[in-house]
């Protein structure tokens, strides 16, 4: 009972959020539907018609419908920039097989004898068509427009990663930051919404097209789509705009920490860290979140603001090993603790660029710093066991997973698989407590704030405390989950907000303060 009392608390006080971003859910789903719509059924008729290329149309058809969706979203970016337009045109491309095929099949499977009788009254294409064809198909081609309509609310949570907005926005909140209440939040709607367009359909499905007059059916359909367009989120102009990944969003040093210490007010999009630098370089966006060693700062010429109220913690990075690995093979401490002390600041964020901007692998950057530094030996095809690497799903944690492969498969008699792109914190962090990986590179304030969850006086207490901050989430690991902290490696990879060098230094905004002082006078 407590837990939901404790979810319709969470909806009750998102509630204002969670209607804003359901309407954008419906608007993004409902044009997408009725441009393949519009699109589809013209050419199902068409290729039933023409039975020659009919195969090819839909064979071209089922492949947009194999490409993964959030590759496809990636793939509209550089064309359609951020927001609702790639989400809108990836989604119509989902809709359309659906469509395009049951209307061909419903056109086709008419009774020719039917048709001819019609022919015989007098009927010409357009009337046989209207009267007779379209009628008698109406059931099998509603029947994939309610196929395209459960598939594009499904579809349409992904938009949440390019800033398109939806119930994608607490989905991928909630998973990054182990929120069930906010995972039910997006989740739940998006079901209902599936249901509830289905069965409405499903009542459209049974209207009989031959006694309905024309404008029964234009009038309602120009209707929904003239008022899909104001369910998108608006689009804003002449001020600034913030893009934060979801974990961002709901995390104290993120965006919650900027509204209560900064009293930062800028309007955000949520948005996917494989794209929101890209982003801001091109315009699309003012401020990013991201990470101080990350390759993309060099690559888009984006500076970092001055966290001069504190509100980021250290970020030191090192390896977190479950203590049963370590009792099973002692040997992995001294060998994992061999990377400390070689990477800085500067090294990591070079290997970064490499993997995010020059498209080089993670293995070969791993492999190339690890011969530079003489910590490469070569690998013993170890079978005394076998030893799982996790990561998270971006370049940094890459890298660090295959150089701790590298140090595991040459120094020692294990056997080493990796688990990469784990995604989030908790998906991470979930995997090595219910033994699914052995080991993963975490961040001493990730594991501070996030899976510690201290009170405020501790916080206070160890802002900007490195050793510190180490010193604690060590101890309490081991005494909360039976998890190692190893030696730190040497950078800081902390959060910070980041801006466009030229933008920044147009408007003189060096620090978050001065960020939060130019949007508080404009």
């Amino acid at each position: 009972m407590e837990q939901t009392q404790s979810f319709w608390g969470f909806v009750s006080q998102q509630s204002d959020k969670l209607w804003s971003q359901t309407l954008a859910h419906i608007g993004l789903t409902l044009i997408s539907l009725i441009l393949a719509i519009l699109i589809a059924v013209p050419a199902g008729i068409y290729i039933a018609r023409k039975q020659k290329i009919a195969a090819a149309i839909l064979g071209f058809a089922g492949v947009l419908q194999t490409i993964p969706s959030i590759a496809l979203l990636g793939v509209m970016i550089p064309f359609l920039g951020i927001g609702p337009k790639p989400a809108i045109v990836a989604l119509f491309l989902y809709a359309l097989l659906p469509i395009l095929r049951n209307t061909y099949t419903g056109i086709t499977e008419v009774n020719p004898v039917i048709v001819d009788a019609a022919k015989g009254m007098g009927m010409n294409k357009w009337q046989i068509l209207t009267r007779v064809e379209l009628p008698l198909a109406f059931p099998v081609l509603m029947a994939g427009i309610r196929t395209a309509t459960v598939i594009n609310v499904g579809v349409a949570t992904l938009a949440a990663y390019i800033a398109a907005g939806g119930l994608g926005e607490f989905i991928f909140g909630g998973i990054a930051l182990n929120n069930s209440n906010m995972i039910l939040a997006g989740a739940i709607p998006a079901a209902l919404l599936a249901i509830a367009f289905d069965f409405l359909l499903s009542l459209v499905q049974r209207i009989n097209l031959k006694s309905l007059r024309l404008s029964f059916v234009v009038f309602p359909f120009l209707l929904v789509t003239l008022s899909s367009f104001y369910l998108l989120p608006s689009q804003i102009g002449g001020r600034m705009l913030a893009g934060f990944t979801p974990e961002f969003m709901g995390r104290e040093d993120g965006y919650l920490g900027l509204k209560k210490i900064y009293q930062l007010g800028i309007e955000t999009v949520v948005i996917s860290d494989a794209v929101m630098y890209k982003a801001a370089f091109e315009h699309k966006l003012d401020v990013i979140s991201g990470y101080s060693t990350d390759g993309r700062l060099k690559a888009y010429d984006l500076i970092t603001l001055r966290d001069d109220r504190h509100i980021f913690p250290p970020y030191f990075v090192s390896p977190i090993i479950r203590q049963q690995s370590l009792d099973a093979h002692p040997e992995l401490e001294g060998v994992l603790n061999q990377l400390s002390g070689h990477i800085n600041d500067s090294t990591m964020t070079a290997l970064n660029y490499e993997v995010d901007q020059l498209h080089q692998s993670p293995e070969k950057v791993a492999m190339d710093f690890m011969i530079a530094h003489q910590l490469y030996k070569p690998s013993r095809k170890g079978r005394k066991g076998t030893i799982r690497i996790g990561s998270k799903i971006f370049g940094e944690q890459y890298i660090l997973a295959q150089m701790y492969k590298i140090l595991i498969s040459g120094q020692t008699d294990l056997n080493v698989e990796t688990k990469t792109g784990l995604g989030g914190t908790k998906i991470c962090f979930d995997a090595l407590t219910n033994n699914q990986i052995d080991l993963y590179p975490e961040y001493t304030g990730t594991g501070f704030l996030v899976l510690l969850d201290p009170d405020k006086e501790l916080i206070k207490r160890l802002n900007g405390n490195k050793d510190g901050v180490y010193n604690y989430v060590s101890d309490q690991f081991k005494k909360q989950f039976n998890i190692r902290w190893l030696k730190p490696i040497g950078f800081n990879n902390t959060y910070a907000l980041m801006m466009r060098r030229e933008q920044a230094q147009s408007l003189h905004i060096e620090s978050i303060t001065d960020l939060t002082n130019h949007l508080k006078n404009n």
